[in-house]
């Protein structure tokens, strides 16, 4: 039986990954939503014109399909349009979603919803939101429309892979300001990577119950990273420090990026346990989580290479808080 699945923000980091994963998939009728029609569009995809921020735009961009995968929204900058975008945007969504009586209603949040931690071993519906940026605090206000209408909420906390330009990059802007690898301070973090998380979310949407009464997934490798073992593995994968280069202690970490926002901001995030649990995840979805970070990461470093922000990257609040 063919399945209709309608995305939004295909053209994005993680919708992009989504968006693989359905083209990979037998059966599928997909549907885009996009703010403009592509220079070459595709003749196998049928695309549905609407934006966010201008709640009429999405009038019967759900009618006839089966499934939403919502990745779209804004990441940081004015606050009036997060909240346009972010909570007004996906609460109209939500409303087209109940009127078309689509089955399926997945949204792709962040683990930042509950703030800066510490989190160890947290599952779903033991930690509190406490978002604290304003990013944040409006794709909290997005998974309540989501739930709202029976619909299923994924919370990544780091995503790396193809297409990422903040988790990484990010990182060895940390790296290059310590000089060093850290000497014991680092907290455990959920890893996922971003195709992956694609595959979830397509999983999610296409397959087990169909509209419940809402529910919340923590989407993370089952095994935690250590976070010496995340920044050995980035500063060994891009040959950044000696053998012999001395470890970084805490106190000496927190003046060595005293004057640089960024890789403070980072810090301050790997200093402290971000470690999310959700064994139902995999078994719920069929999809196996695959290697662990350390044994992946290798993969993308030519990607990562690549990209001319990475070396010097500003601060995005899309995963972080």
């Amino acid at each position: 039986m063919t399945r209709r699945v309608l995305i939004t923000g295909s053209s994005g980091f993680i919708g992009g990954h989504v968006l693989s994963a359905a083209r990979a998939a037998e059966d599928v009728r997909l549907r885009l939503l996009v703010r403009t029609p592509p220079a070459t569009p595709d003749p196998a995809v049928e695309y549905a014109h609407g934006d966010l921020t201008d709640p009429a735009s999405l009038h019967r961009a759900c009618a006839d399909v089966d499934a939403v995968v919502h990745c779209a929204g804004r990441v940081g900058g004015d606050a009036e349009l997060l909240r346009q975008a972010n909570d007004l945007g996906t609460r109209a969504l939500a409303g087209e979603v109940r009127r078309a009586g689509v089955a399926r209603f997945v949204y792709v949040s962040t683990a930042a919803v509950h703030g800066r931690g510490p989190f160890r071993d947290a599952r779903p519906g033991e930690v509190l939101l406490a978002p604290a940026s304003d990013t944040s605090r409006t794709r909290a206000a997005a998974e309540e429309h989501v739930l709202a209408a029976g619909g299923t909420v994924l919370r990544p906390h780091f995503v790396h892979g193809r297409g990422d330009r903040w988790v990484i990059p990010g990182i060895l802007a940390l790296l290059r300001t310590l000089g060093g690898l850290p000497d014991g301070w680092a907290g455990l973090q959920s890893m996922i990577d971003a195709d992956t998380l694609g595959r979830i979310a397509f999983a999610a949407a296409t397959t087990g119950p169909a509209h419940g009464a809402g529910r919340v997934h923590y989407v993370s490798h089952p095994v935690p990273v250590p976070g010496e073992t995340l920044l050995s593995t980035v500063a060994e994968t891009f040959g950044l420090f000696a053998d012999d280069t001395p470890r970084v202690s805490a106190e000496t970490a927190r003046q060595r990026v005293h004057d640089h926002p960024a890789a403070r901001h980072h810090l301050g995030m790997l200093a402290v346990d971000h470690w999310f649990t959700d064994e139902s995840l995999w078994s719920g979805y069929g999809v196996e989580p695959g290697a662990g970070f350390a044994a992946r990461f290798p993969a993308y470093a030519d990607w990562y290479r690549g990209q001319a922000g990475a070396a010097a990257p500003g601060i995005r609040a899309s995963t972080g808080v």
